[in-house]
């Protein structure tokens, strides 16, 4: 005899607004946007348009996650870097809003931490904390530099590479109250690279080595809390580029290829190897800001070479995602 479920079929939910945390296979429907719609993962990585920020800029600083980030600094007008911002932005993973500004207006900064405690320095040296509301004047690094990284947290950072007078490769620990400087150098003197990981388990991505003869590279190394050891290439050279991630599961997007020409390519990094996405970002760019983690990572800002105020986030494959079902 048939069950009763089977003539009569399965009921769905009916709600006002998406679930938060839709699993797998969960069905719905919107009664909002009258639409159906069910919970799956993404089968390869993409990339999604994000609203704006409210201040288009370039070489800016980042931090936080995907659905909570913080942009500051930054340059507005390119190609000439001028314009120079002390606007700080807060993201909800819809919309930017504007926060209270840095002390100092600045660009080509080192940058890392979370929307609620984030870490801006260099620049040349300066260093401010942001505590979700304002800024604070800390210790400044003990080498002057622009065009670095950063990764970490506000009480623990890691800041490495630039460029002052030249490209350097050292290296700088930051412990939320001052920079003690490590004995470990990076092998590739850079500048304008990209960072992911932790104080103790940090990477290097990519950067641009002579300047100011600008020759890019595609150079990788990783870093133990006191030595940077050479690993694989990515597959584009590039400088001005992003990162987001951790040492064993990074990201990289974006960047300057000559001749020189924006790029929205895209590289997974499993802690070995850089694979290239099939999918780039959708406003190639440079000089673009990340946060986030491999999987679910948030680029945004950056030049075409005009400045821009894009967004877009990264699902990665495996990622949960809504799906609106419509009839075939």
């Amino acid at each position: 005899m048939a069950e009763y479920i089977n003539i009569r079929g399965q009921s769905i939910e009916v709600v006002a607004s998406d679930p938060a945390n839709p699993t797998v296979g969960q069905i719905w429907y919107n009664s909002t946007s009258n639409t159906l719609k069910g919970g799956g993962v993404t089968t390869a990585g993409a990339w999604a348009t994000g609203n704006n920020l409210n201040t288009a800029r370039y070489i800016l600083g980042g931090a936080g996650t995907q659905t909570e980030a913080l942009a500051f600094g930054g340059y507005t007008n390119p190609p000439a870097p001028t314009g120079i911002q002390a606007a700080t932005e807060e993201y909800d993973g819809t919309n930017w809003a504007t926060g209270n500004n840095m002390n100092t207006a600045r660009a080509e900064i080192g940058s890392c931490g979370t929307q609620t405690a984030a870490l801006a320095f260099g620049s040349p040296s300066a260093t401010e904390e942001y505590d979700g509301n304002s800024w604070t004047n800390s210790n400044p690094l003990n080498t002057a530099r622009q065009q670095l990284p950063g990764v970490g947290t506000q009480t623990a950072a890691l800041g490495f590479g630039g460029y002052n007078t030249a490209d350097t490769g050292a290296t700088e620990e930051y412990d939320g109250t001052s920079w003690a400087t490590s004995p470990g150098s990076l092998n590739t003197v850079r500048s304008n690279l990209a960072g992911a990981g932790t104080q103790t388990a940090g990477l290097a991505i990519a950067g641009v080595t002579n300047l100011p003869a600008a020759v890019n590279t595609n150079a990788s190394e990783e870093y133990n809390g006191a030595t940077w050891t050479s690993g694989n290439s990515l597959n584009t050279a590039r400088r001005a580029l992003a990162g987001s991630g951790i040492q064993t599961a990074a990201l990289a997007f974006g960047g300057l290829i000559p001749p020189p020409t924006q790029t929205g390519a895209t590289e997974e990094y499993d802690g070995t190897s850089w694979t290239t996405s099939p999918v780039s970002l959708a406003t190639a760019r440079a000089g673009l800001a990340g946060a986030g983690t491999q999987p679910a990572a948030l680029a945004f800002g950056g030049s075409t070479p005009s400045a821009v105020g894009a967004t877009e986030e990264w699902l990665g494959a495996g990622s949960p995602q809504t799906k609106t079902i419509t009839a075939s």
